[in-house]
């Protein structure tokens, strides 16, 4: 969407405020003999205490309220019975609704004492994200994003993940534009608007480059590969983006 006016801004800001929150609160939690169901219960009392509707929940029918990603699993995570691990590099994904205005979410993060592989991938992701952020201003072309993080990847002797892009959102959990990759195409030469909504999520990979789906239709997995996620919703403006979830 094009965010215009006052209402717009505001009603933006309260839901990525909620998902940011959310998000945060998981994080904390996610400690060894916890389960992902465990989680997901708790984001489920947090969207209801906040009148807020899980996205993934109620535009898709996703079973959980939020994704939760652990280890080989890369997105979409279904929460349930898995225990988390010491060591393990979990991905938490919060995207809802409020009033008609949606924000996305996403973090991953080593569980306590980590490995210093893990650490480093999930630190690229962040690192990744705040370069392309540098990019993301009104007339700039959206491919300088995907070349941002691709760039940082490379210089770290890690890669990017080709088939999961971010995308446009705002009265919707997906809408236009809707792919913002993570690596450079010339083709991808659409010029970004003053008020655009996006969630721009790297994701830096250590050595595959595309996913694959589980069989339970939802998880996307790697074969062998770390893979570390970092989202937020923003709003682009001349005076410099607006992260909404942050």
């Amino acid at each position: 969407m094009i965010a215009k006016s006052e209402e717009d801004y505001n009603g933006l800001k309260e839901i990525g405020s909620i998902c940011g929150s959310i998000r945060d609160m998981l994080v904390e939690y996610a400690k060894p003999g916890v389960t992902t169901k465990e989680l997901d219960e708790m984001a489920k009392k947090s969207f209801e205490e906040a009148g807020a509707l899980s996205a993934p929940k109620e535009i898709y029918n996703f079973p959980g309220y939020v994704c939760i990603s652990v280890n080989e699993e890369v997105a979409h995570g279904i929460p349930g019975e898995r225990i988390i691990q010491e060591g393990d590099i979990v991905n938490i994904d919060v995207s809802a609704s409020k009033n008609g205005y949606f924000a996305d979410t996403g973090i991953s993060f080593v569980v306590g004492q980590g490995e210093t592989d893990k650490e480093k991938v999930c630190e690229v992701a962040k690192e990744a994200f705040y370069a392309g952020l540098k990019k993301a201003k009104p007339g700039s072309k959206k491919s300088a994003l995907g070349k941002a993080v691709h760039n940082v990847a490379k210089r770290h002797g890690l890669t990017v993940i080709k088939d999961l892009t971010g995308h446009g959102i705002g009265r919707s959990i997906h809408e236009a534009p809707d792919h913002i990759f993570n690596y450079f195409s010339r083709w991808d030469d659409e010029l970004l608007k003053e008020g655009m909504v996006i969630a721009f999520e790297p994701f830096i990979s250590t050595l595959e480059e595309e996913v694959f789906q589980s069989e339970d239709d939802w998880t996307l997995l790697t074969h062998k590969s770390l893979v570390a996620q970092y989202e937020h919703t923003i709003i682009l403006t001349q005076e410099g983006p607006i992260i909404t979830t942050l």
